[in-house]
């Protein structure tokens, strides 16, 4: 079978790797679709994912979608359509029962935060454990299904933020994240639902998603309190300053981008006189169960998927993620 692999920094290679056999609990995957996160982004360009480095070949990928090849259980005929929950969590922690996804240990598909290295989706067959398969409705498409796990992270954050019904909520950065932050925003019965990037053209597709009102950095001012909740998915330190100040008193700000590992300039004097709730979102639980639901109800978030490119044609796909001016989600063909 192929694979893509990457070596180390801007390195990324199609190869040949042998045909795994599933165990018992485990079952074969027949990859569809993996879509470019900005971790795999980093990986690539970086040859680290911020502390995470790369040391050994990985193969990159965790929002996927696919068919099942074989289940020796039986259980899934080979030709079901599925996507896959990208975790395994570390030992059960008291306190923790609801958030299995915050125990320390456990990996994810396509990370080098442990060693060895969990291996991504980026191949034509995937062996996963049979509790990560989530079969998909019979009428949703796989290459919309690939947007099943970025679309949980948008909707843990928005549930971490509570009821948004009626309220005045900000998205800062239109990337693939924010614009479905934007769309779970939206879906959740936001009243009003703003969106800033430095760029144009990631503000046009927030609009074509639900956002009514679009702020180009640099350009046009965002008012001190003019939002009840404001989610901050650019992972730019001086954003986050902008969240604080654009937040009403007593509002909530949500940290969905990853910031850098390490000491950033950010002023968080408002924080104190408007007494503003942060809290940080780190990848999700089972919200990729309503996510499929969420993808199984109309064709709204097909948009988000700007381009489809063969996996053997990484580097320009590659090339092509990371600028925003030109593409939103980027899907690998398998």
């Amino acid at each position: 079978m192929k694979a893509l692999v990457i070596h180390g920094k801007e390195d990324i290679r199609w190869e040949d790797r042998e045909v795994p056999e599933p165990r018992d609990g485990e079952i074969r995957l027949r990859i569809g679709f993996v879509g470019i996160c900005g971790s795999d982004l980093h990986y690539y360009f970086h040859g680290a994912n911020g502390e995470y480095t790369i040391r050994e070949p990985l193969v990159p990928g965790h929002e996927l979608s696919g068919v099942v090849d074989v289940d020796p259980s039986g259980r899934l005929a080979p030709g079901t359509p599925v996507t896959v929950h990208p975790a395994r969590y570390g030992p059960a922690i008291p306190g923790l029962e609801a958030r299995p996804h915050l125990r320390p240990g456990g990996d994810y598909l396509g990370s080098a935060a442990a060693a060895p290295h969990r291996q991504g989706g980026a191949s034509e067959l995937l062996i996963v454990e049979d509790h990560m398969v989530r079969v998909l409705p019979d009428d949703l498409p796989l290459e919309r299904a690939a947007l099943a796990e970025p679309l949980a992270v948008a909707l843990h954050a928005v549930g971490l933020a509570g009821d948004l019904t009626g309220r005045r909520v900000l998205v800062i950065g239109a990337g693939p994240i924010g614009l479905l932050v934007v769309a779970a925003a939206v879906h959740a019965g936001a009243g009003v639902v703003g969106a800033s990037d430095v760029r144009t053209e990631p503000l046009d597709r927030a609009q074509a998603l639900g956002a009514t009102e679009v702020a180009l950095v640099g350009r046009d001012g965002i008012e001190d309190e003019s939002y009840d909740v404001v989610f901050e998915c650019s992972g730019v330190g001086a954003a986050l300053t902008q969240a604080v100040r654009a937040t009403r008193r007593t509002g909530t700000i949500v940290q969905v981008g990853m910031l850098p590992n390490a000491e950033i300039g950010v002023n968080l004097a408002p924080l104190l006189a408007k007494e503003l709730t942060i809290r940080g979102a780190f990848r999700f639980s089972t919200e990729i169960d309503d996510a499929v639901a969420m993808l199984a109800e109309s064709d709204a978030l097909d948009p988000v998927v700007s381009h489809v490119i063969p996996a053997a044609d990484a580097v320009r796909a590659f090339e092509l993620a990371r600028d925003s001016s030109a593409s939103a989600k980027v899907l690998l063909a398998l």
